[in-house]
């Protein structure tokens, strides 16, 4: 019998402080954020490392970005999603950014999906 695999890698809740913010007092200074990023891969079966994304390659691509200027966290998760786009069998990236303080009560937050 044939079955079909479908794999998604995923880094969930990774905090972050990053230059985001449009307001005057959010310029120039860091923020946290917390990052959620699934990828979904075209293949079938992942036999060995070559075959998926290394979890750390996410981490790594999303705290460069954290690093830059980045006004809007709708712009941050789409940049994300774009740059995992990029790497060999991703075909799909969903990316969630939350920003904890941005309300006095509640999460605000984005999802933002990117296909190829």
């Amino acid at each position: 019998m044939a079955t079909s695999v479908t794999t998604r890698v995923r880094v969930k809740e990774l905090p972050l402080l990053a230059d985001i913010g449009i307001n005057p007092d959010e310029i120039g200074r860091r923020q946290p954020l917390v990052i959620t990023v699934q990828l979904l891969l075209d293949g079938g079966a992942v036999e060995g490392i070559g075959e998926t994304v290394d979890y750390r390659r996410i981490v790594r691509a999303a705290e460069a970005m954290a690093e830059v200027h980045i006004p809007l966290i709708e712009t941050f998760a789409q940049r994300l999603g774009e740059e995992c786009l990029c790497w060999p069998g991703v075909v799909e990236a969903c990316v969630n950014v939350d920003k904890p303080f941005a309300l006095t009560r509640g999460l605000a937050g984005v999802e933002v999906i990117v296909r190829a």
